[in-house]
């Protein structure tokens, strides 16, 4: 998010004060470039996991989907040119991108959040009410578009009032607020009441929630036979996505904090030292874009999997033939030949031979495989 207020409040400097020492400059590009490459390389990489494997198509995953497809998007649009004006001081890039630039990353963030509090109430219906109906692929989708649509709602006013104004030695963009005084500090309270309190509350009980079930108690509705494969399979995903929520609220903490402080103390916008502090801030909220795809490779089986197919041409990436079935859809499906029964999962084929006094133990085996199939789902 760009300084909202900090234009406004420099608008009536002709010189331009925040100008640094090339070293200095060098190592915030590094720092934001790092982010910038890590951030849009690694959510289209898990993008293209998601549509591209039939078996990663589920409804969590696609709201995994739109998380990184608004990380990278804020990477891609934002970050470098938020880092170039906070660095310069000048803007570059005209009227209409300073109106973007303002007005997308409160939408990718606020799409960002939602996405993972729609996965915790997903997770927590599944949990704690299994019997109830899910989300179907059609009801996730409305539920995806309605958080852009509320996203874009909830930014529209600093697309509105963003503006330039030209001074003699540079050019400013900001948010011209009707009441400069208190319209930027009110409008900031109600983003990080929306976009920041009120997700990480609704997830916080949710995941204490599911939390004390999985690690405390008995899954409801959960048969004795594939009792422990379930519940390894769901505290896997919910301490994922913990892992997930955890970080984006560390990452954001201070830039709130920037904002609340400097708009209760508006002399602090005008002191040198703090185009530093933004700068800290400002990178570590965006390096939230870049912390995702890390978690996903290293937690979940089946996104390491696609990782490695991803960068097989690498000499030290091996992609094995388990990695490779991991991606698969799974298929079940039994015939019946005479007295002998086809068991196929997954392009892996087991044939068993059974009489028919062992029919029942048969299906039974072959019910058993098929619900252990289902908990594995992400």
């Amino acid at each position: 998010m760009a300084p909202s207020h900090n234009g406004s409040a420099l608008a009536g400097n002709l010189t331009n004060q925040f100008v640094q020492p090339p070293w200095r400059v060098a190592l915030w590009s590094v720092a934001y470039s790092s982010i910038l490459a890590v951030a849009v390389f690694g959510n289209l990489v898990v993008m293209w996991i998601i549509l591209a494997h039939k078996r990663m198509r589920t409804v969590t995953n696609y709201f995994l989907l739109n998380l990184a497809f608004s990380d990278a998007s804020m990477a891609a649009f934002n970050t470098l040119v938020n880092f170039v004006y906070a660095t310069h001081g000048d803007w570059y890039f005209g009227e209409a991108y300073c109106k973007f630039h303002n007005f997308f990353p409160v939408t990718a963030v606020f799409a960002s959040i939602y996405s993972m509090t729609a996965i915790a109430v997903d997770r927590y219906m599944a949990i704690i009410h299994p019997l109830k109906p899910h989300l179907s692929a059609t009801a996730t989708k409305v539920v995806i578009v309605c958080i852009w649509v509320l996203a874009v709602v909830l930014a529209f006013p600093l697309c509105f009032f963003s503006t330039i104004r030209k001074l003699p030695k540079r050019t400013l963009c900001y948010v011209a607020w009707p009441r400069p005084g208190e319209d930027p500090f009110m409008y900031h309270i109600i983003v990080t009441a929306l976009v920041y309190m009120l997700p990480l509350v609704v997830m916080g009980i949710t995941y204490t929630v599911v939390g004390v079930t999985l690690w405390g108690g008995e899954i409801p509705g959960d048969s004795s036979d594939n009792y422990h494969g379930q519940l390894r399979a769901k505290r896997k995903v919910v301490k994922m996505m913990i892992i997930v929520v955890v970080t984006f609220a560390i990452c954001w903490l201070p830039y709130h904090v920037y904002f609340l402080v400097t708009g209760l103390n508006k002399q602090l916008v005008k002191k040198k030292s703090i185009q530093q502090v933004y700068l800290s801030v400002m990178w570590l909220a965006m390096s939230s874009t870049m912390y995702n795809p890390i978690i996903y490779c290293c937690l979940n089986s089946r996104f390491r999997a696609g990782f490695k197919r991803a960068f097989r041409w690498c000499p030290f990436v091996r992609l094995s033939s388990y990695d490779e079935l991991e991606l698969r859809a799974t298929r079940l499906q039994v015939a019946r030949q005479n007295s002998m029964y086809t068991l196929s999962r997954m392009e892996t084929t087991v044939v068993a031979v059974c009489d028919p006094i062992n029919l029942a133990s048969g299906f039974a085996y072959m019910w058993k495989v098929l619900v252990h199939a289902r908990s594995e789902n992400l």
